[in-house]
């Protein structure tokens, strides 16, 4: 798909890979909806930084993506605002550090807003965006999961169990979607500097690290530019493409 011009709505838009996606998409010529949860300053920072170095319209749109009717509001407001929808990136995610083996810490209020966010909110946002992809006869769908999401590991079993439903609704949503829609899945590893990484115990980022055949962390712009390339592709879907600094072999 020719991006110049197309219309991408970015979901945590305002979060350490989420601004690395807004720029990769703006710098093809995309006009960017950057979804926040909190920090509207910061949101409305990158939208202004993002008109302003690549020239293409940009703004800051507040969700909670747990909210049904929220979630048909934005979508409503992004088309309004743009015209139209091109490419949705579910990358707002909850996180929170659980050892697996603690489970009276893993309480069903935890895995509640865990599912609700990072499972059902992407879910919610697809049915939403489906139809106006379908009735423009082009959309591109982008899951962010993680490498917790293929094995048991991560910061808690909810949150490995809520990426491995993303990566399996990826699957199935390609299925439900086509032709007109592609849905694909990056699944990365360990990611310095953002909210997901803060959550966590520093002795779970060194074993991360060090247990990567690169022996570092996965790097946010190879993530951003996998959610490029896509978005590009005319013939790619239901895919994840995992990019961890070579940890989980997929």
């Amino acid at each position: 798909m020719d991006l110049r011009g197309a219309v991408a709505l970015v979901t945590g838009g305002n979060g350490g890979l989420g601004q690395r996606i807004c720029h990769a998409l703006a710098k093809e010529g995309v006009h960017l909806a950057a979804m926040y949860a909190q920090s509207r300053d910061q949101a409305e920072g990158v939208a202004r930084a993002l008109a302003s170095t690549y020239q293409i319209n940009a703004a800051a749109f507040a969700c909670d993506i747990t909210d049904g009717a929220a979630v048909e509001r934005l979508v409503g407001q992004v088309t309004q605002r743009f015209g139209r929808l091109d490419i949705l990136v579910n990358d707002a995610a909850y996180n929170r550090a659980i050892p697996f083996a603690d489970l009276d810490n893993l309480t069903l209020e935890v895995w509640d807003k865990i599912m609700a966010v990072n499972l059902t909110g992407p879910m919610r946002l697809i049915k939403a965006v489906a139809p106006v992809m379908k009735a423009q006869g082009r959309g591109r769908i982008v899951n962010i999961s993680s490498v917790a999401g293929l094995s048991p590991t991560g910061s808690s079993i909810a949150y490995a169990v809520s990426k491995a439903g993303l990566i399996h609704l990826t699957r199935c949503m390609a299925v439900a979607l086509a032709p007109e829609t592609l849905v694909n899945c990056v699944a990365p590893g360990l990611l310095e500097g953002t909210r997901a990484t803060a959550n966590l115990r520093s002795e779970q980022i060194e074993r991360a690290a060090a247990g990567s055949l690169l022996k570092k962390a996965a790097d946010k712009d190879d993530c951003a530019s996998m959610v490029v390339a896509m978005c590009q592709s005319e013939t790619m879907t239901g895919q994840t493409i995992v990019i961890d600094a070579g940890r989980v072999f997929h």
